[in-house]
């Protein structure tokens, strides 16, 4: 065993340090997998990361199925198509291998194989997640971006092909097992990508900070993922081998995905729709949209804002709470603009005609109804129209 990585439990046990993935063979034996299905996507066997771990399973004599389709926002057919060969090939746990799509394939994997259905059967907003009582078959989750945070949630956020939009699917036993985070692993990731993901965990670490639920520990946990990302991202994306920089983004997206239990807001209810009807990537949408919704919250989030301005260094001792929570706004644009974020949804493809739609499946996305601000659907429609 590495002696050099950490343990600890938040509730999920998780590995953390250059090297983790070297240990799980040992991992798998002690959650009683035998067999695992390893959910990976099409680009992650391009990498040289999926091979590294065939190597690792190999050499240790595990056998493991491979279902290698996942879509870049998991379709709800997706998992169907995994769960069959799970069963085919008599698996007993779930490997989940690659970014947030593939994380959130490979729990739902573990749903539909412990329990059967179809994936909308679990969808929270029907009250799905009731019929999630377990036990699940075990996983382990590898995250190789730092952005959702999947790792250690509790939720699988998956697109309906019949309804076409996303949806989520919640509930406690959808935390993994165990989380294993190598930083190496995310070394190859690019610039683009680590900006986009990098943002995501930014923005959930920044609506769970905002929302307006009693919850001082993510509160805490937000701040902590907030500060990360302020000292480390700009390093990640311009310095890609920064082993450092690398290791503090997965801890940030780590934290924001247990400070989102507390709730998200309004920018998640725009990219989810913009994911689900443009194809945005889920971070990069996170990012574009972050600003308008920033000031749409502003005077609801004047003490929260002020304390992200001093994560980003900016010293708010004598300025007034509306003061400081501009500074933190400015801090964020700044950010984007240091990293190469577009600016506008407009670069990323999304058309004017595409609005109407748009501001529907916004609408109908539960994590505005969160929001610190209550949104309508005209304020949703405004808060695109600010980006587009």
């Amino acid at each position: 065993m590495n002696s050099g990585i950490a343990k600890f439990s938040f509730p999920t046990t998780i590995y953390f340090g250059a090297g983790a993935i070297d240990n799980l063979p040992q991992y798998l034996q002690d959650i009683t997998i035998k067999k695992p299905l390893l959910v990976t996507d099409p680009g992650m066997l391009k990498t040289d990361v999926f091979p590294k771990v065939e190597g690792i399973l190999k050499s240790s004599g595990i056998a493991f199925g491979l279902f290698s389709r996942v879509n870049p926002n998991p379709l709800d057919s997706d998992i169907q198509k995994a769960v069959d060969i799970y069963s085919d090939e008599g698996c007993d746990g779930v490997i989940g291998l690659g970014g947030g799509s593939a994380l959130d394939a490979a729990k739902m994997v573990q749903v539909i194989a412990g329990h059967g259905g179809k994936v909308n059967d679990y969808d929270i907003s029907t009250g799905g997640n009731q019929n999630i009582r377990g036990p699940l078959p075990p996983m382990i989750a590898v995250p190789t971006t730092s952005g959702t945070g999947s790792e250690v949630g509790s939720c699988s956020v998956i697109t309906s092909v019949a309804l076409g939009r996303k949806f989520l699917v919640c509930s406690p036993l959808l935390i993994p097992s165990i989380a294993l985070l190598d930083p190496e692993l995310t070394l190859g990731m690019p610039a683009a990508l680590t900006a986009g993901t990098g943002m995501d965990a930014f923005t959930h670490c920044l609506e769970a900070l905002s929302v307006k639920d009693f919850h001082p520990m993510c509160d805490a946990i937000a701040l902590k993922g907030i500060e990360f990302v302020a000292q480390y991202l700009e390093t990640a994306v311009k310095e890609p081998d920064n082993i450092e920089a690398r290791g503090h983004m997965q801890l940030a997206a780590m934290m924001g995905a247990v400070a989102f239990q507390k709730d998200l807001g309004a920018a998640h209810s725009l990219s989810h729709s913009l994911s689900a009807v443009c194809h945005v990537p889920h971070g990069l949408a996170n990012a574009i949209c972050l600003e308008p919704v920033m000031k749409f919250n502003r005077e609801s989030c004047l003490e929260e804002y002020a304390k992200v301005a001093a994560c980003f260094g900016v010293n708010t001792f004598d300025m007034s709470l509306e003061e400081a929570a501009g500074k933190a706004i400015e801090a964020v644009t700044d950010l984007k603009k240091r990293i190469g974020i577009p600016e506008k949804l407009s670069a990323v493809g999304v058309k004017e005609e595409d609005l109407e739609e748009l501001t529907e499946k916004a609408f109908l996305d539960g994590c505005h109804q969160s929001n610190p601000r209550s949104c309508t659907r005209e304020n949703l429609r405004d808060l695109y129209r600010e980006v587009l």
